[in-house]
């Protein structure tokens, strides 16, 4: 084995995981692994979701130690750097990459990486793991996307590694290298309907900013309609999923290429239900009906506030009424919505929050979540307030969600704006449905009084 891939994320040690229970595939490292293999290097996945620590060391201490690669996000930190310092103990060579590593670099390193990759992975690493298999590191500036430590203990990056222009020339991912029916079934047993998740797409080339773009930039590369289709209908007949999660950043941006996969989808009579995310101002009634159309039940949004102020001062680029407007058009064509909020941005005052609540109560949206901003170091969010900037833990047993920014409102408030909006939403539907019960009395009242006259408007009429 030239690499072995792992993620870090235990299912099982998640309390609330465990209430939600709706796990996916790690697709990223599936679409490193099968291009490290069609490039001839045998490489393997250690699948953390349904596993253990310890089964995770026995392979490690088991050996032979090669190349370990693993993908950390800023939920995964602490796991991932646990994973590096045992397999570092193991004798293992340790890569570490994803959305997180690349603002940590120096940190990785004393962690424990050998080498940290910044941006895509799969040519990365297709030039650094024979690098690495050689023992050696005097070849590893030439290498793209990189950064380790050189022998005098300095930090080395190397240049930035150019995107995959053309990514309909990857393979699919190695589903087949992990127990993917596991995740089906965990669905099916939990949620009725078992569920799959694909990738249309890479990159978001949007400018919000609290949003990181360490792995694939600001950009925006799509696969043909005909690939996706294809790899639909394969997972259709090898897992027989209810329904599908379109795991892309945005999946309405390209109108075009939506309404070619949806004639793609009619031609082969392949419809399965899914859920995608959208942005507010990338829909419209074609979209929406065509989403429908393809059997699209649920649309996220990230709406994030009710206040056009700090949506402008988050650079989101939507206005309120195109997030009324967007789930509007898709109640009216039969699909759920759910919404994204976000407390505590910069700037923000009682009165965007009361915004919020007054935009949440009129929107309705099936589902909303909220959560208290937090700034993602590299972002220009984290930039803006990074001189207020506390972290309450040690670095490796925290995460960026950790962070406390001095000056602004407490934890508790933000709980109370929770209830607020929950509270507030709430009392808005149940006085709409006693209006609605209200006319519909009314409704039978009238009926009942009219059916009374007429009879008695009719009483002396007989059949002759």
């Amino acid at each position: 084995m030239d690499i072995l891939l792992t993620h870090g994320y235990f299912l099982y040690e998640d309390p609330k995981e465990l209430q939600i229970m709706k796990p996916y595939p790690p697709l990223g490292i599936l679409y490193i692994c099968s291009h490290l293999r069609e490039k001839g290097l045998k490489a393997e996945v250690f699948d953390s979701t349904f596993s253990s620590r310890q089964e995770l060391w026995d392979v490690l201490k088991k050996g032979p130690p090669s190349v370990l690669g693993v993908y950390a996000n800023l939920m995964t930190r602490s796991n991932v750097v646990e994973i590096l310092c045992v397999a570092k103990q193991c004798g293992w060579q340790t890569v570490v990459g994803g959305p997180e590593p690349g603002a940590y670099v120096h940190e990785y390193l004393s962690a424990g990486a050998d080498v940290v990759v910044v941006g895509e992975g799969e040519i990365t690493l297709e030039e650094l793991v024979p690098a690495l298999g050689s023992k050696g590191t005097d070849r590893l500036d030439q290498i793209a996307g990189i950064t380790f430590r050189a022998a005098d203990g300095s930090v080395v990056r190397t240049k930035p590694r150019e995107q995959i222009k053309n990514i309909d020339t990857q393979p699919w991912p190695a589903r087949e290298s992990i127990d993917v029916a596991r995740y089906v079934d965990t669905w099916r047993q939990h949620h009725g309907m078992g569920s799959v998740s694909l990738i249309t797409a890479r990159g978001c080339p949007y400018h919000c900013r609290w949003c990181s773009h360490e792995v694939f930039g600001k950009t925006h590369r799509r696969r043909t309609p005909a690939s996706v289709a294809d790899e639909l209908q394969w997972l259709v007949d090898r897992y027989q999923p209810q329904m599908a999660w379109m795991a892309d950043d945005v999946f309405t941006i390209h109108h075009g290429w939506l309404f070619q996969y949806a004639a793609e989808l009619r031609q082969r009579r392949l419809k399965l239900p899914f859920e995608c995310i959208s942005r507010a101002d990338r829909l419209n009634r074609q979209v929406v009906e065509t989403l429908a159309e393809m059997g699209c039940f649920r649309v996220w949004i990230g709406s994030e506030s009710g206040s056009q102020r700090i949506l402008d001062a988050m650079e989101r680029g939507v206005t309120v009424e195109q997030v009324q407007t967007g789930v509007a058009l898709c109640r009216s064509a039969g699909i759920q919505t759910g919404m994204f909020l976000m407390w505590g941005y910069e700037g923000e005052e009682m009165s965007d929050i009361e915004a919020t609540v007054e935009h949440v109560k009129k929107t309705d949206p099936d589902i909303f979540f909220t959560t208290v901003a937090y700034p993602i170091k590299g972002t220009p969010y984290f930039s803006e307030v990074s001189e207020r900037v506390d972290s309450l833990k040690v670095w490796s047993a925290s995460s960026d969600r950790d962070f406390r920014i001095r000056n602004r409102h407490s934890r508790q408030f933000y709980e109370f704006a929770d209830r607020l909006l929950r509270s507030s939403v709430e009392l808005s539907r149940l006085e709409l449905k006693a209006q609605a019960e209200d006319a519909a009395l009314a409704a039978l009242r009238s009926g009942i009084a009219e059916a009374r006259a007429g009879l008695q408007a009719t009483s002396c009429e007989v059949e002759v």
